[in-house]
């Protein structure tokens, strides 16, 4: 009896373990995805004419992006590490990838298609107007270094590493701060340098905006619906194990996603006279950006207060980075992914399920703060250079 007992509980384990392989892998063929999500979100936001160009570099994205990341950042993000801020260890060419454990390969494959994503989200800012060799350095030094660096101070005990960020108790589940404000202040940074578009902003004076339609709302559609699936993966694969938590991480993520596009929907409604379809998208894709640091920690409800009010921030971040900072962003990638970025970790404290505490909404926003730091600060310089 003992025999057989020990016999079932060892092929639970196994099954259980092959399960979390199958799940993690799914789920990071799915955020693998989302990079035609975005490739199509970024051709319906432009112009016609850009459109191989911009084709072009989210393939470049996510194919620089993976051999960079494989290289050099994956050692820097989850190698040991003695003093929280990066992995010291396998630093170059990730020599733990060949240790001979599968789990690790498993692992490095959800890890890589964030590192990517984070990468691809730049491309938006900077459409219609950035040199495809220096944009080809970019995805490298992104992937290589600005996002594992960070990704180490939140998410380095996720292997081997454990960065003074997490130490500190700072919550950010599955990436609103580490993959997606990373990805949207390396966004403004670039459209800051770079300048806006020609005819984009006229007048001597007071400057007149000008509007520079998408040639295709069906391509960006289709793109949200895309990003929207793929993030499924994105926030309930972040367990990287086949357990019920991807039941509430799932609805969460829904509910979110539904909500912002209806507020950003409604939003428009009053502010324009007429629902607008490329806000109400951004309402989605901010509602989503919003609810992915607490997807794991919240209620329901608190998941349609996140998603409202990540659909109303990211219609007004349009706006105010277009009409009062003059910030040409083709896409909206700053607001989306910056700005709701940081709204979802703030709100990841604000909302935690086991109770609000001002301690924690500080240690939130100190990631906030370190996030915008790090990347704006070392991509602007790195784009400067790179113009300069």
């Amino acid at each position: 009896m003992i025999y057989a007992r020990l016999l079932d509980e060892l092929t639970v384990q196994i099954v259980q373990q092959h399960l979390d392989f199958v799940w993690t892998l799914l789920a990071a063929f799915l955020v693998f995805f989302m990079q035609a999500g975005f490739a199509l979100v970024e051709a319906g936001f432009t112009r016609a004419k850009n459109v191989v160009n911009i084709c072009m570099k989210n393939l470049m994205d996510f194919a620089v992006g993976a051999l960079a990341f494989w290289a050099v950042g994956f050692g820097l993000m989850f190698g040991l590490s003695t003093t929280g801020w990066f992995g010291t260890s396998s630093f170059f060419l990730s020599d733990f990838l060949t240790d001979g454990d599968p789990w690790i390969y498993a692992f490095f494959m959800f890890q890589v298609v964030f590192a990517a994503t984070a990468a691809t989200i730049v491309s938006g800012a900077m459409a219609e107007r950035t040199r495809f060799p220096a944009y080809l350095v970019y995805s490298a030094v992104l992937t290589a270094l600005i996002y594992p660096i960070f990704g180490s101070w939140a998410w380095g005990s996720l292997f081997k590493g454990n960065g003074w960020l997490e130490q500190l108790g700072f919550i950010d589940f599955a990436g609103s701060t580490v993959v997606h404000s990373i990805g949207g202040w390396a966004a403004l940074a670039g459209a800051l340098v770079l300048g806006p578009r020609i005819g984009k902003y006229t007048g001597n004076g007071k400057i007149r905006v000008n509007a520079i339609p998408g040639h295709n709302l069906v391509l960006a559609t289709l793109g949200v619906f895309i990003l929207w699936f793929g993030w499924y993966g994105f926030n309930a694969g972040s367990t990287t194990a086949a357990t019920p938590d991807i039941a509430l991480i799932s609805v969460n993520t829904t509910l979110a996603a539904a909500m912002g596009a209806i507020a950003a929907m409604i939003t428009t409604w009053l502010w324009m006279g007429k629902p607008d379809i490329s806000m109400t998208l951004n309402g989605v894709l901010g509602g989503l950006v919003g609810i992915t640091a607490g997807c794991a920690n919240v209620s329901p409800l608190s998941a349609v207060l996140i998603g409202l009010i990540a659909g109303v921030i990211v219609v007004a971040a349009v706006w105010f980075i277009d009409q009062v900072l003059h910030i040409d962003d083709p896409v909206g990638a700053i607001s989306v992914h910056g700005v709701c970025g940081a709204w979802g970790t703030l709100a990841a404290g604000i909302f935690n399920s086991t109770g609000f505490s001002w301690h924690q909404v500080g240690i939130q926003a100190l990631g906030v703060i370190a996030a915008f730091l790090w990347s704006f600060g070392s991509m602007y310089l790195i784009f400067k250079l790179s113009t300069g």
